[in-house]
């Protein structure tokens, strides 16, 4: 019997405007949703100061924090009004 993949709710708070945005899924779905914004901060990360970034990430927490490195390597300031966390879904 194959084992079920875990679900996981990643939500996304601009701080400024106080909005939030959720996304639930399966840990390669939100990979691949939140591609772009990987793939944006592994283009900044060859500055000074900046982050590397994981394009692939093998764990939610990894995900995480690859997220709000790379929304932090693509902002102007270095600090980025988006942050990121996660929480494990209700099945």
């Amino acid at each position: 019997m194959a084992r079920a993949k875990k679900m996981f709710r990643v939500v996304s708070t601009r701080h400024r405007s106080g909005t939030t945005s959720a996304i639930t899924a399966e840990l390669d779905v939100l990979i691949h949703a939140h591609a772009y914004t990987l793939e944006c901060g592994a283009s900044w990360q060859h500055e000074t100061g900046n982050k590397k970034i994981n394009q692939q990430p093998k764990s939610i927490s990894s995900l995480i924090t690859n997220l709000n490195n790379a929304v932090n390597n693509t902002a102007a300031n270095g600090y980025a009004s988006i942050s990121y966390h996660w929480k494990e879904a209700e099945a």
